[in-house]
């Protein structure tokens, strides 16, 4: 799909200076690692928290980059140079623009959210293949699935980097796919990874307390997640399609989002309008009798029509009720459903009703939430991604009625180094409330003291009244931790790993060390400690 590098500008909402031929041929993509350069390719240059990607362009060049874009003044490159005041904003548009802009050709959802966004994300993706034929892809934590094969999208980053997400759409139009959903964090938002994404309906879980190392304050983490609404109203319109907003009208955080909604761009031919879904009354689509059974979650959505009366100048709202199910467990995951049903209610209207049930029947469990293992146990032994304490609260306030007579629920985590240090304190004080016995350990320790993560929440254990070797424990290796979680429980109990789920690596100083949460239980429910991590007693 070769372009001229003034397609490319055109494309830029901010401005840039050029120097060198705006006609220069791109024959292949924008990429932000020099080592991803192609010939004929764009580099983009910016600074990163460690390394300042303009030291990498003469090695652009050599690999035959055709152009470069950065911040710095640069003069007598031998390829056209391209200076805007933010390449990182401006990555997503380029690149979206090399690819004929391919979410023009999809109706995206976006997905975002401190909570739930993974399984809200398959979910709606699922209740979308019944939908339209299997002709739905999917960008989320887990992979990316572009129709005809599935794509890993990192170890922990949420939303790929920009260059991804836009070849990751272009390859789902070239399959031939029509929808598309995206799960979108408030990191990959804030860094304009999803720049350039045209946005259909973006969709809220809930705001809760999390990234604030990153972002700085609640304020501006909740402002991040607040980018996908307002690029509702600057994305194109498609075939008349009017912008949706579905949003948790439980979250404190709620109007705020509703006001983007009600502030964007006006456009009388095609509106952006939102629904809000939740548990409480006060909210027209809501669920009654909840019922959580061995074979799922039951619930009865309430939702209002609007009903015109024949002859009559005026109109009257209209309640009805359907039922629907779901294999997955947890009040945290008829949230989940709820998002997807409206979602799939917005988007096909009357249509709907066996789409989404065919839908949520279909996801069994989601890789790494509430994930059981076994290997033959007489407990139930779980692995979940909880990783906030909202989060780790929903999951043990449902493990908690998993626990047979006499049994006790038993929880292992950790808190990540160099991320949001005040939710160490508030996870153990979660755990020691709500769970039986507490294991601490090791999550992502990075450059950061590991000990010194373990004290901070030992002495917030404590200072809830918990108490150490009673009521927790201290174990650095996170294999032998979960062993000992293992090796200490009995018939009727629940054990369960929080923090990791589906990751396959863990992060001690600036190294990814090979670690799986649930390749971990398997070994310690066969007896053996998993030993992959630098923590770990070699013998």
């Amino acid at each position: 799909m070769p372009k001229i590098l003034a397609e490319l500008l055109y494309s830029l909402p901010q401005p840039y200076h050029l120097t060198g031929d705006p006609n220069t041929l791109i024959t292949a993509p924008v990429v932000e690692s020099d080592v991803e350069v192609q010939s004929g390719g764009v580099f983009v240059a910016r600074k990163g928290q460690i390394v300042d990607g303009h030291e990498f362009i003469p090695r652009a060049i050599e690999r035959g980059a055709a152009a470069i874009v950065g911040e710095r003044p640069i003069d007598n490159l031998p390829v056209p140079y391209v200076q805007v005041e933010n390449p990182q904003e401006a990555t997503g548009y380029l690149a979206a623009a090399y690819h004929d802009f391919p979410s023009r050709k999809l109706v995206v959802i976006g997905v975002t959210g401190t909570d739930g966004k993974t399984t809200t994300s398959t979910l709606i993706h699922s209740i979308l293949q019944v939908a339209t034929g299997g002709k739905a892809g999917m960008i989320s934590t887990i992979a990316a699935h572009v129709g005809d094969k599935t794509v890993e999208t990192g170890l922990h980053v949420t939303t790929p980097g920009a260059p991804q997400v836009q070849s990751l759409l272009a390859q789902m139009v070239a399959n031939g796919l029509t929808h598309a959903v995206i799960e979108m964090t408030s990191i990959g938002l804030a860094q304009g990874r999803v720049n350039g994404v045209d946005i259909d309906v973006a969709v809220l879980t809930n705001v809760t307390h999390e990234h604030l190392n990153d972002h700085g304050s609640f304020e501006a983490y909740r402002a991040a997640k607040g980018r996908m609404f307002e690029m509702l109203g600057t994305s194109d319109r498609k075939d008349g399609q009017i912008k949706i907003a579905v949003i948790n009208g439980d979250d404190p955080n709620a109007d705020y989002f509703v006001n983007i909604v009600n502030n964007a761009p006006p456009d009388i031919a095609f509106p952006t309008v939102y629904v809000l879904y939740g548990m409480s009354e006060a909210i027209p689509h809501r669920p009654i009798n909840v019922r959580y059974e061995p074979s799922g979650t039951y619930l009865t959505m309430v939702n209002w029509a609007i009903d015109t009366i024949p002859g009559d100048d005026y109109w009257k709202y209209r309640e009805y009720q359907t039922e629907f199910l779901s294999p997955l467990i947890g009040q945290f995951n008829v949230m989940n459903m709820l998002a997807a049903i409206k979602v799939a209610q917005q988007l096909f209207g009357d249509f709907a009703v066996t789409y989404i049930r065919e839908g949520l029947e279909a996801v069994k469990s989601i890789p790494g939430r509430l994930e059981r293992i076994d290997e033959g146990q007489d407990f139930l032994a779980i692995v979940d991604f909880a990783h906030t304490p909202n989060a780790l609260k929903n999951v043990l306030e449902t493990c908690r009625k998993m626990v047979g007579d006499g049994g006790r629920l038993i929880v292992t985590f950790g808190s990540a180094g160099l991320r949001d240090r005040e939710k160490r304190r508030m996870m153990a004080e979660t755990a020691i409330q709500l769970a039986d016995f507490s294991i601490f350990t090791a999550e992502d320790p990075r450059t950061e003291s590991l000990d010194e993560i373990l004290q901070t929440m030992a002495d917030a254990a404590v200072a809830v009244g918990g108490v150490e070797g009673k009521d927790f424990i201290r174990v650095p290796d996170r294999g032998e931790a979960i062993y000992q979680a293992c090796q200490m429980a009995k018939k009727g109990d629940v054990v369960i790993a929080c923090g990791k789920g589906h990751e396959q690596s863990m992060a001690f100083g600036n190294i990814e060390y090979p670690w799986d949460d649930r390749e971990a239980m398997r070994a310690a429910l066969r007896g053996t400690p998993l030993k992959t991590l630098p923590t770990a007693k070699k013998v």
